[in-house]
């Protein structure tokens, strides 16, 4: 069986509004149905958990309403921090399970289909998989005062997306683990039990949507794929 936690806890303080950024509309459509369509599209079979903020299930429901949506996913409450809303997730998948459960940001509504399954594949064979890009731009290293920055060789690094994707059993003896402040994504997490992680290649158009300029290259995306 296999499984994917959309993680949907952002504030929209980045945007300069109320509204949560997962749930503000691009092409019509809140974020947050796009990425769980995108999944949905990939397999009708998929286990979809939703991780939301306990004051944001009733809006989430009415948006559900509203805009006609009826794709069937679990919903769970989110926690202090990334750690422990997954750990929530977590909890809705049984002890014994077999398979692979991903993570996802509830803001990335553009994994491409092939993405998500090379994922998938990956982590059933590897037990890991993370999609990265290249680096295309100049990178500096910032070092402490009065030193220098430095140039370091881009080829040498790659930037992070979702979803990520892990055996079960490897995830939750994971997350078994008290939390750390260093555990910025589930990689993070998995590496600290001395695993190490296998990376795929990701999609350019897998945006994060934090702030309004990220909203405007969401629209053309959108447009692009009509």
């Amino acid at each position: 069986m296999n499984y994917i936690i959309i993680l949907a806890g952002g504030k929209g303080l980045r945007m300069g509004c109320d509204v949560p950024k997962q749930f503000l509309p691009i092409g019509g459509k809140p974020v947050l149905m796009r990425t769980i369509e995108r999944f949905r599209e990939y397999s009708e079979q998929l286990s979809i958990i939703l991780v939301l903020p306990a004051e944001q299930h009733e809006y989430w429901r009415q948006l559900c309403k509203d805009y006609g949506f009826s794709v069937e996913c679990q919903v769970t409450n989110g926690g202090p921090t990334r750690f422990h809303s997954i750990k929530n997730g977590l909890a809705l998948i049984p002890d014994d399970a077999q398979g692979v459960v991903g993570v996802h940001d509830g803001v990335r509504p553009f994994p491409a289909i092939e993405v998500i399954d090379r994922c998938y594949a990956t982590a059933r064979s590897h037990a890991t998989a993370v999609p990265v890009v290249p680096v295309i731009e100049t990178l500096r290293h910032v070092l402490p005062q009065p030193q220098p920055s430095v140039t370091v060789p881009r080829s040498q690094y790659r930037l992070v997306q979702t979803p990520q994707m892990f055996d079960i059993q490897l995830h939750k003896r994971a997350y078994a683990q008290p939390y750390r402040d260093d555990f910025t994504d589930d990689a993070s997490v998995v590496e600290a039990l001395g695993h190490d992680i296998t990376l795929v290649e990701g999609n350019r158009e897998n945006i994060k949507i934090t702030t309004p300029f990220d909203m405007v290259v969401a629209e053309a995306i959108v447009a692009s794929q009509q």
